[in-house]
């Protein structure tokens, strides 16, 4: 991420990603950091952030770990200083008392951690 990407909210304040300039138009980028549009309008860079909103941050994901292991994960944080997930063996990471295990990863998110 670089200086030249613009926050966009929704109106009580909440990011909901960024919309960049590339060549004549503009790119919008999730939560996640994730270009979820090609070179469009700003208007329409716009709608699509809104339209994508954050429900999908609270979706299972799929985090591929080095050696060629993979574990499900929940979202904990995103931001552009990193994102953080926390394991979560299908609901288990919502139990009272269990250990969870965290993974710190870059912004914009790698294409290691995919939705399940």
């Amino acid at each position: 991420m670089d200086e030249n990407w613009i926050e966009h909210r929704r109106p009580g304040g909440d990011r909901i990603g960024w919309i960049r300039m590339c060549g004549e138009g503009f790119v919008a980028h999730d939560a996640l950091g994730t270009e979820i549009t090609e070179e469009v309008d700003w208007l329409s860079a716009e709608e699509a952030l809104d339209e994508k909103g954050l429900a999908f941050l609270a979706d299972m994901w799929v985090l591929d770990l080095p050696g060629g292991q993979s574990v499900h994960v929940r979202i904990a944080e995103a931001g552009p200083s990193g994102i953080r997930v926390q394991e979560d063996d299908l609901g288990a990471a919502a139990a009272v008392g269990s250990d969870v295990r965290h993974h710190s990863l870059p912004f914009p998110a790698p294409n290691s951690l995919r939705r399940l």
